[in-house]
């Protein structure tokens, strides 16, 4: 197995899969046409799925074998860590206790609440393997006390004790100096053996003690998760008679050659939902659609993201948890407990409520007949007569309609049937209709300038009923919805990476320093890619403050050019610029100071490309019918198209339902369906096809 950073010849086939908390989704490209499978995520060991769904598809002939999993992340939320020390400058070790000391908004009146990462709720590090460590290296790059080694032996005897399996060092202000830090990984190996270590200052060499020492200690977690995980895979894989290009996905959903992505996995923590974005940048691009709410409706959660002039809105860290902070480039994405796995149910004063609790797979809605017997909104879409019982996952999976009922009989609510499941019903709509407004409000954007993407096994049948309660433009139902993540990891390209801090305000003293910083970073790539480096284009950013500002404005486009007195003038200018959409003001008055500059190097991959449909000037025939029934605003029939008859040009008036094999698409009343060219649905309120 290969993980050379080359793109593939454009013949080789492809293989991309992104493993979720319900499902993982397989897809292949093969001669141009698209090969699908999905198969229920094993959560005690995703690899076995996903080889499971790669055997289905066929991996002997595949060129390259692209990854986005939910191992690493699993671990951390669920705390299923290895036995993981952390060692610090002496008198820091509880800055993992204390965060930022800030509270979530729903907190900040309650006096029992306490992190979830604290000691007094679920630690990554228990305190006792916490260790402080004498020595200090000063802001501006002295050594204030050497590292004294005698005592970081004594300590790590202790971690020997404890038997532990990994550990993370963060020293202060080692992002300026990384001596001790690196001594103190050879102390580590010294004493405690061949076990996983990682050091702040090549993770993440950054300001910000507390981010950069997260972003390490999940690095390390993700090192001891991820070694087996991709051994089990590589193994499984090569069995199957692949011997191509094995790549994760970072949190940009750009790709890493596996090897590459071992040396730093924290980038791959959260790798599946910016897959979704990047596929609906992508294929946004090939219908010429710039402007992009997009929202993956899986069976545990809607992640919600934004494309904006085409490209994907980025963030330079994010949260796991509240205050749980990773210094990874990724695609902002909000995530809502709104899928179609969310449990009905009742509150003490007797109102229905959806979510944020999900059936999961196991044991999934009560109509799956998994012995589940909480009511979801899966449940509510079969008794509405939305979902067909018999054709679900391509009639692979039948389902149980009498068990839905049952589910939404035994609820405890004075409410007659039909008004639990309309309830049911709107509340979930509600419920991904106040994220969309949020991250609208959020970032200053107007809700009635975007396209709504709407993929994922449940997006078509939830999302296009956002066009009775919100002003988005339109809903766009894209070829093969529920894999549409896993096309995603198709689209993208290999991304090598290097970052740096450096506190300088942008005058004419920073242009040598800032043209050496860049040099080095792009030649220290250009070696690592080796002869990929020929075909690779070059990105430069950095991120700026407004000095005084204690907060950063990320990807701050720099010029690929030597840094001079103009190129400076034309980052100052950009940095404002970016402020401005960022913030909604600008004050190009006040000095900018650059901390963080970045280098990226992108080499070109094969890419999937949707083939047109052929075109028809005639609706269609509905292929059947369907009565909907428990719903208010729907009563009476609906017509039953099924996808693969569909014509590009064709226009459908709702109430409607679009079949396929692994998602359904209902179009309510007032809404009419556009067939476009690649067979994407462009579902609008009726008479606006804008």
């Amino acid at each position: 197995m290969s993980t050379e950073p080359f793109a593939p010849p454009a013949e080789s086939q492809m293989i991309g899969v992104d493993v979720g908390g319900t499902f993982t989704d397989i897809v292949k490209i093969e001669d141009g046409k698209i090969l699908v499978s999905k198969v229920p995520t094993d959560a005690s060991s995703s690899d076995t799925s996903v080889l499971q769904g790669v055997a289905e598809v066929g991996a002997d002939d595949a060129g390259v074998f692209n990854l986005a999993s939910t191992a690493g992340l699993n671990a951390v939320i669920t705390r299923d860590t290895p036995k993981v020390a952390f060692l610090t400058t002496t008198g820091h070790r509880d800055m993992l206790d204390r965060g930022r000391l800030g509270r979530p908004w729903s907190a900040l009146t309650d006096p029992h609440w306490r992190r979830e990462f604290g000691d007094t709720g679920r630690p990554l590090v228990e305190r006792y393997l916490r260790r402080g460590i004498n020595e200090r290296i000063t802001g501006a790059g002295q050594v204030l006390l050497p590292l004294d080694e005698s005592q970081a032996r004594s300590e790590l005897d202790v971690l020997r004790r404890c038997g532990v399996e990994a550990v993370a060092i963060c020293l202060l202000n080692s992002y300026v100096d990384p001596t001790h830090e690196q001594r103190l990984q050879e102390l580590v190996a010294e004493v405690l053996g061949d076990i996983p270590c990682s050091i702040s200052s090549e993770v993440s060499p950054l300001t910000k003690e507390y981010q950069r020492a997260m972003t390490t200690l999940v690095d390390v977690v993700m090192k001891a998760k991820y070694s087996d995980y991709t051994d089990r895979l590589s193994t499984g894989l090569e069995k199957l008679g692949f011997d191509g290009v094995f790549n994760y996905s970072d949190c940009a959903a750009r790709l890493l050659p596996a090897d590459y992505a071992m040396e730093r996995p924290y980038r791959l923590v959260v790798g599946g939902p910016a897959a979704g974005t990047a596929a609906s940048a992508h294929f946004g691009a090939q219908i010429g659609d710039s402007q992009l709410l997009c929202a993956d409706v899986g069976g545990t959660s809607c992640d919600i993201s934004l494309v904006r002039d085409g490209e994907p809105w980025l963030n330079s860290t994010f949260e796991l948890e509240h205050d749980l902070h990773v210094n990874a480039l990724s695609t902002d994405v909000v995530t809502l407990g709104a899928g179609g796995g969310s449990i009905v149910w009742v509150n003490p004063t007797g109102e229905i409520r959806v979510g944020p609790e999900s059936a999961g797979a196991h044991p999934g809605p009560a109509c799956y007949g998994q012995q589940g017997d909480r009511p979801t909104i899966t449940d509510a879409a079969v008794l509405i007569g939305i979902l067909d019982p018999d054709s679900f996952l391509g009639g692979k999976f039948p389902l149980r309609a009498d068990l839905a009922e049952k589910a939404f009989d035994d609820l405890q609510s004075p409410l007659p049937l039909s008004q639990r499941i309309d309830y049911a019903w709107r509340m979930g709509i509600n419920n991904v209709a106040e994220g969309m407004v949020n991250i609208c409000v959020r970032h200053g954007l107007d809700i009635r300038e975007f396209s709504l993407m709407a993929f994922g096994a449940a997006g078509g049948m939830m999302l296009p009923s956002l066009l009775q309660v919100l002003p988005i433009r339109r809903v766009i139902v894209p070829p093969h919805p529920g894999l549409f993540s896993a096309l995603g990891l198709l689209s993208t390209d290999q991304v090598y990476s290097d970052h740096r801090t450096s506190y300088r305000l942008l005058d004419d003293q920073a242009a040598e320093p800032l043209d050496l910083l860049f040099s080095s970073m792009e030649d220290g790539l250009r070696a690592q890619l080796g002869r990929g480096a020929e075909g690779a284009t070059v990105h430069r950013s950095f991120d700026g403050r407004l000095f005084g500002q204690s907060f950063e404005t990320p990807f701050v486009p720099v010029p690929n050019a030597p840094i001079d007195a103009d190129a400076l003038a034309k980052m100052i200018e950009d940095f404002h610029r970016v402020y401005g959409e960022r913030n909604g003001n600008t004050f190009p008055y006040i000095p900018v100071q650059g901390v963080t500059y970045r280098v990226e190097m992108h080499v070109p991959t094969d890419k999937v490309t949707h083939p047109p449909l052929p075109t028809s000037d005639l609706d269609p025939t509905p292929d059947a019918a369907t009565n909907l029934r428990h719903l208010d605003t729907e009563p009476g029939p609906a017509a039953v198209y099924y996808r693969t008859s569909l014509h590009a040009g064709q226009r459908i008036v709702g109430p409607a339902i679009v079949r396929e094999e692994l998602s359904t698409t209902f179009a309510p009343t007032g809404t009419e369906v556009k067939v476009g060219e690649y067979g994407e649905l462009i579902i609008s309120t009726s008479g606006d096809q804008s």
